[in-house]
């Protein structure tokens, strides 16, 4: 009797393992039947096919794409990233349509995106160095001056660099931060507060006829760092005019001719670029500097706009310096959230 309730409660489907391997594999056959039957699965979706081929060509060649028209190459490397979201996309549609044509397609914009942005995806943060920096641009419209000035000194930068000031507003960042950081220097509508002395305080000429950059000496611990600070033009995007950006262009190869004749062995440039790593008109920027969010850290540190960031277009950079780790930090009044990152001086030794 107790043989037989046993083969009942088996044959309910209740725990024999070989029971339910087969209710699976009846499962996965029921699925996959209409593929099998299908025999149109590799003549349906060549257009999603195709598309898919595209989207991968896109992201390989981004550099290709000519700037002759609108900037249009710059504006794709500034949402570059965000091609992405068209694979799981395209994988759905595929599913839907029943396209092994289209599913095989979806492969290759998927290994091009991970090969391009993968390693964003890993937190490649590191132990050690001796400088903290911060930089944000605070808005010049901000509301509340004082509590963004609070907040971006509750990180435990060392150096911490501001953009946009209004100049109505300077006074209130100062009393802010004096407690904090007992030097600091402004220059235009931008300003760098540091706990460790200011020496070679000086504009740098960005081409723009008003002053937005600047570089200082720090005597950081572990040795003088030339700290840039730098916001350059802001870039729109017009229906009739593309993605305007020449002014900016103009002034990140200024920058970029000043930070390559700097002097000194460790170099940050913090600041709003108002551009992506990946945007090539910033080159002779980022021709010779490493950018803290692509060497460590994790995710793609995107600060802009603030409410729903899409791009990283606030950065720091070093030259000489090694950096250890990067982050962004919470959101404040501006339409820009604020970013730090650690770094590792370098010296004749190293």
């Amino acid at each position: 009797m107790a043989q037989q309730a046993y083969m009942t409660q088996t044959d309910n489907g209740g725990s024999d393992p070989e029971h339910r391997t087969s209710r699976l594999q009846r499962l996965i056959d029921a699925l996959t039947r209409g593929w099998r039957d299908d025999r149109r699965i590799w003549r349906r979706g060549l257009v999603l096919a195709a598309f898919a081929v595209v989207l991968a060509v896109v992201m390989l060649a981004h550099a290709q794409i000519p700037n002759r028209i609108g900037n249009l190459g710059s504006l794709v490397e500034t949402f570059l990233p965000w091609l992405g979201v068209f694979i799981p996309v395209l994988l759905l549609l595929a599913l839907l349509r029943r396209s092994a044509t289209a599913l095989i397609a979806t492969l290759l914009p998927a290994v091009v995106w991970l090969n391009l942005f993968g390693g964003l995806l890993t937190d490649k943060t590191t132990t050690g160095g001796e400088l903290t920096v911060a930089t944000h641009n605070v808005n010049a419209e901000n509301p509340d001056p004082a509590g963004t000035a609070r907040e971006v000194a509750a990180s435990g930068a060392d150096v911490l660099a501001l953009e946009e000031l209004k100049a109505s507003a300077v006074p209130v960042y100062r009393d802010a931060l004096r407690s904090t950081y007992r030097h600091h220097a402004v220059v235009g509508t931008v300003g760098l507060w540091s706990k460790y002395p200011l020496s070679d305080v000086e504009a740098v000429d960005i081409r723009l006829g008003w002053k937005r950059a600047m570089r200082a000496t720090v005597s950081a611990p572990g040795g003088q760092v030339a700290v840039y600070v730098a916001h350059l033009p802001s870039v729109r995007v017009k229906l009739e005019a593309g993605f305007t950006a020449r002014q900016r262009d103009k002034s990140a190869d200024a920058l970029g001719e000043a930070i390559a004749g700097e002097p000194l062995r460790n170099i940050v440039l913090l600041g709003d670029l108002n551009g992506t790593m990946n945007d090539r008109s910033l080159n002779a920027v980022t021709s010779q500097m490493r950018s803290t969010q692509g060497a460590v850290g994790s995710g793609f540190g995107f600060s802009w706009p603030a409410a729903f960031p899409m791009a990283r277009i606030d950065q720091i950079m070093v030259k000489g310096a090694e950096p250890t780790s990067s982050w962004t930090l919470p959101q404040t009044p501006s339409d820009h959230l604020p970013i730090a990152a650690r770094v590792k001086l370098t010296t004749e030794d190293s």
